[in-house]
């Protein structure tokens, strides 16, 4: 018994090891720059063991970007718990995917669209991230932050359409993320943004960016 449950440890220390080794390459590398073997080598494992864990690299990277999902979710959380205001969210999500892109090839935004049960996956999860993203507006709206005269499903599906046009025609290889997200989404907000929100806002980014 005892010998079934170290194996079973192990295993799963490995698959955990297998995840994170993996998505930093296929971050750093773009995905179908990272074979199964140069995971398997990295890893200093068999090639068998690995597919004996995931059977090939798409349910890898499916798997991969649910545990990405999940701690960015844990993350965004906690941000909103302890933040003071919508526009202290905003800056701290965006200094975090500041740090993301970072560390992320472009070309990794490209081959993630070329593997079908990841692309489903995405659009299960849109739904989701757009309704976090209306509680963020209508957080703003209370605060007095946002306008309460605007739609904010239909500003929530006009972000939807600035990130689709993004990833569409890749402006992530153009322009640096920084860019993208001041002239596109920052913009966008502060024309949302009340008469005392406008004050703020610029009063606040121009501290803190």
């Amino acid at each position: 018994m005892q010998d079934n449950k170290s194996v079973t440890s192990y295993r799963q220390t490995l698959r955990g090891r297998i995840l994170d080794a993996s998505m930093k390459a296929f971050a750093a590398q773009g995905i179908r720059a990272v074979r199964m073997d140069d995971i398997a080598q990295s890893l200093g494992i068999s090639k068998r063991t690995l597919y004996e864990i995931y059977e090939n690299k798409e349910v890898l990277l499916l798997e991969g970007l649910k545990k990405y999902r999940g701690m960015h979710l844990q993350n965004m959380a906690m941000i909103a718990a302890s933040s003071k205001n919508v526009l202290d969210i905003l800056i701290k999500a965006y200094r975090m995917k500041v740090e993301e892109f970072k560390m992320t090839s472009p070309q990794f935004y490209v081959d993630i669209l070329k593997y079908p049960s990841v692309v489903n996956y995405l659009h299960q999860t849109a739904e989701e991230s757009h309704r976090n993203f209306i509680t963020f507006l209508q957080r703003g709206v209370d605060e007095g932050y946002f306008r309460s005269d605007v739609d904010l499903e239909l500003v929530a599906m006009m972000f939807n359409s600035i990130t689709e046009y993004i990833t569409s025609h890749e402006l992530y290889r153009r322009y640096p993320f920084e860019k993208l997200f001041h002239d596109l989404v920052f913009v966008s907000l502060r024309g949302l943004c009340t008469p005392n929100g406008v004050i703020a806002f610029d009063r606040y980014f121009t501290q803190t960016l």
